[in-house]
């Protein structure tokens, strides 16, 4: 299935692919076909709705009973469940086959597709309990982001497309789990040892699934090959998800291992690469950027000079006001394109990404509001 073309975004460094399939598919806009991963585990794609021209992945996995659990099924829609279908009929099975539907987080291009194939299948739906509560609380912590949006000294010109996108008018899915997955359990599927890992920070409930025997880890957008997930894109914590992220790098990264027995990575998007440790150091790197980034541009706004380094002493005797959130990220230079060239909800996230790497710099006190 080709999709509209568009031009391809510059490439941006990361692990050689496992999929030459998929990386031909990433490359050329297209959607990539079944792909068999390992003995009953296979790969397929969603396409994104909305004409938004992107895809992520599923993953089929067969268990020694014949029947079929599935990881993210995508945005929801008729196309996706038929290509599901057409999908199954290339392994020899059908929709009534799957029991188990997975998901690694919230978000519509993973979660979306679940009722219409919990309906055509008689599936079970599984997914991590801070997902569920997320789901559940979406209304109050909409109305709590659009007293973000204030805080953050938005400039009125785009205070009302931010809340319509990032806060109050924004809705999630309503989905109801049928069963709720903790860290260390196993998933039911027969003659399987696919095992949950909770991995905290892209979503306060986001999992990801380890099959040791096979050497496979299922990540969703924990871990991406060239894509910096963002962070806090699921339900309002107590805790900061910037520090949950790096803690869940660590633990990911910790599981795999060097030569033959390295980890296959099998993402939510892009294509399958070996290398997590090196992935996952590299992603670490990225958001330590990024902090640094952020406190540079705060440390040149308290000083009056936004291109004065911390500690220069530049700036005009009397103390500036405090900044917001809004001028520092204003004056960041990682944005690629600026601040200004984002909007809707990806400006709503690098908002509040600014904010949570000053937080996790101990600045919050030196931020307005």
């Amino acid at each position: 299935m080709t999709r509209p073309s568009r031009p391809s975004p510059t490439p941006r460094p990361g692990p050689a692919p496992v999929s030459p399939v998929q990386a031909e598919a990433l490359r050329s806009r297209t959607l990539p076909p079944v792909e068999e991963v390992r003995h009953g585990v296979w790969s397929l794609s969603f396409a994104f709705g909305h004409g938004i021209d992107d895809h992520s992945f599923g993953y089929l996995v067969e268990g020694s009973d014949g029947r079929l659990a599935i990881i993210d099924p995508g945005w929801h829609g008729a196309d996706n469940l038929e290509r599901l279908g057409a999908a199954l009929a290339t392994i020899d099975h059908e929709l009534s086959d799957i029991d188990l539907i997975v998901v690694t987080h919230l978000h519509v291009d993973h979660l979306g597709g679940a009722d219409d194939l919990r309906r055509a299948s008689g599936a079970r739906l599984a997914m991590h309990a801070a997902e569920e509560r997320a789901l559940d609380t979406r209304d109050a912590d909409a109305e709590a982001a659009d007293a973000d949006v204030d805080r953050w000294g938005v400039p009125g010109d785009e205070r009302d497309a931010l809340v319509a996108a990032w806060g109050s008018g924004r809705r999630l899915l309503s989905v109801e789990p049928d069963l709720l997955l903790a860290d260390g359990d196993v998933l039911p599927i027969a003659g399987r040892r696919l095992t949950v890992v909770h991995t905290p920070g892209h979503t306060s409930g986001h999992l990801c699934f380890v099959e040791p025997d096979q050497r496979l880890v299922f990540t969703g957008d924990h871990v991406l090959p060239r894509i910096n997930p963002g962070i806090g894109l699921g339900g309002r914590t107590a805790a900061n998800p910037l520090d949950d992220y790096l803690a869940s790098l660590d633990r990911v990264s910790a599981l795999d291992q060097e030569g033959a027995d390295a980890l296959e990575v099998c993402p939510g998007h892009e294509y399958r690469f070996t290398g997590l440790t090196e992935r996952a150091e590299a992603l670490v790197a990225h958001r330590a950027d990024r902090t640094d980034d952020a406190v540079r541009a705060l440390d040149g706004l308290l000083a009056g000079d936004a291109g004065a380094e911390p500690g220069s002493g530049s700036g005009p005797a009397s103390a500036p006001a405090a900044p917001t959130v809004w001028q520092v990220a204003e004056r960041m230079t990682g944005w690629r394109g600026g601040l200004r060239s984002m909007s809707g909800y990806v400006l709503g996230s690098a908002l509040a990404q600014t904010e949570w790497h000053l937080r996790g710099a101990g600045r919050a006190g030196d931020l307005a509001g």
